[in-house]
């Protein structure tokens, strides 16, 4: 009596921003029936321009995935629409598995990607999100445009249980065993002031959660504390998911509860950026498009002064040179910071969300630049076009004892060298009623 042996699976698991190999529902997927898995990474020419600490990051991240694989990772550079369908065919694959991308250039590149792949399936399983863009709507179907009600809904909508996955999730095609091109994951050598990678997010956030996130509610808006998660780059580049934080989070208390709050903006973030992808750099009140702002020489060097921080406004100036100096800056200074540049220095708010983008270790389209529109009046839950912070109401409320600004400015008050750091730029007073000026004339 013959047998026919059964012919094993061969399948294409492509990293993206999902660095990790726990809580990682595409690997399952990949790895289901006992499939032959190949693990790949594709570094897209087109990310080349993302800031020097971000790429640092990713390359620490993926180097440590490769570690964890035993080497067994692919990284090859080039289009993933011409890199992925040859890698799919050169091993035989019947499917390639993903997480699921939502942001407009993920969608363009896995729409070329699926169209040059064929007959070869683009399986999409999970995403970086808790609960992904198009899950939470309005009851007529349509998207939510103010974060309450959405959060409301989104709480109610839930989450599953993390996946158990890990190495032993697949059988893994070793590279070498193929004729293709792996190259060696590059190293610019650019200081992190965080170690990149899923053991390193692991790590924090146990940390953060057994000592820190109890005070969460009350000290997230204190930089002198220093007592944020600082998990914002191990999410954005998956080396950990929201869901394996969220399962440590008891919401019946406050601290967990505005942890959790803070997961869902990034989420509600990530859905408006999906469902209108105008808003990553224009607008999403279109009415804010008359709003005047300042060009020319004076607009230029007052936009310097503040990338550098030396505004002479001590709350600003210390966040814009950590920012410059770590790549991360505290959630409550970036908003005193943005606020000083749409309303003090009247400068476009795109200005600050490129810079901010070209030095976060943690940048995210979404989150940040809807962040900006929030500090600008013109995004989604826009804060009233009156609230002009005043940085130093702002300091004095937050950094009571000026614990953060000393560490960031150590020049300041020093006596041997007077004048030393900039008096300041601007009259806040003056700038906050010409700012009130030019958004009435847009109402």
């Amino acid at each position: 009596m013959s047998t026919t042996s059964k012919r094993v699976p061969l399948r294409l698991l492509w990293f993206r921003r999902d660095l990790r190999l726990a809580d990682l529902p595409a690997l399952a997927e990949a790895g289901a029936d006992g499939a032959d898995v190949l693990a790949c990474y594709v570094l897209d020419p087109r990310l080349a321009g993302a800031g020097e600490r971000r790429l640092q990051f990713l390359y620490d991240s993926l180097r440590e995935l490769s570690a964890a694989l035993d080497g067994r990772l692919l990284v090859t550079r080039g289009r993933p629409e011409t890199r992925i369908p040859n890698l799919a065919r050169q091993i035989g694959a019947s499917s390639v598995h993903v997480s699921a991308e939502f942001t407009p250039f993920g969608v363009r590149r896995d729409t070329a990607v699926r169209a040059a792949l064929g007959d070869v399936e683009l399986v999409e399983t999970g995403s970086p999100y808790l609960v992904s863009p198009g899950r939470v709507t309005k009851p007529d179907g349509t998207p939510y445009q103010v974060f309450t009600p959405y959060y409301r809904r989104w709480v109610e909508h839930g989450w599953r249980a993390p996946p158990r996955t890990g190495p032993a999730a697949a059988r893994w095609i070793d590279p070498a065993d193929i004729d293709a091109k792996n190259i060696a994951i590059p190293d610019p050598g650019t200081e992190l002031e965080l170690p990149a990678g899923e053991k390193a997010a692991r790590r924090r956030w146990k940390r953060f959660a057994e000592a820190a996130v109890d005070g969460y509610d009350t000290d997230r808006d204190r930089p002198d504390l220093d007592n944020t998660s600082r998990m914002s780059a191990y999410l954005h580049f998956g080396n950990i998911h929201p869901r394996t934080m969220a399962a440590d989070l008891d919401a019946r208390a406050a601290g967990p509860r505005a942890y959790l709050r803070e997961l869902a903006f990034r989420d509600f973030y990530a859905t408006v950026l999906a469902q209108w992808p105008r808003s990553a750099w224009w607008n999403f009140n279109a009415g804010f498009d008359a709003i005047e702002v300042d060009d020319g020489p004076d607009a230029r060097a007052a936009f310097a002064a503040w990338q550098e921080g030396r505004t002479g406004f001590p709350i600003v100036d210390a966040g814009m040179r950590q920012l410059r100096q770590t790549g991360f800056m505290p959630n409550r200074v970036r908003m005193i910071a943005a606020s000083f540049l749409v309303k003090d220095l009247h400068l476009p708010w795109q200005w600050g969300a490129r810079w901010f983008l070209d030095q976060l270790v943690d940048g995210d389209v979404a989150s940040n630049n809807h962040g900006w529109q929030w500090a600008a009046g013109s995004g989604t839950d826009a804060a009233p076009y009156f609230r002009v912070f005043n940085p130093q109401t702002q300091a004095g409320k937050f950094d009571p004892d000026g614990t953060y600004v000393r560490r960031w400015i150590p020049e300041l008050g020093d006596s041997e060298h007077p004048g030393a750091y900039p008096e300041p730029i601007v009259d806040h007073g003056r700038e906050r009623a010409e700012a009130l000026r030019r958004y009435q004339r847009i109402r």
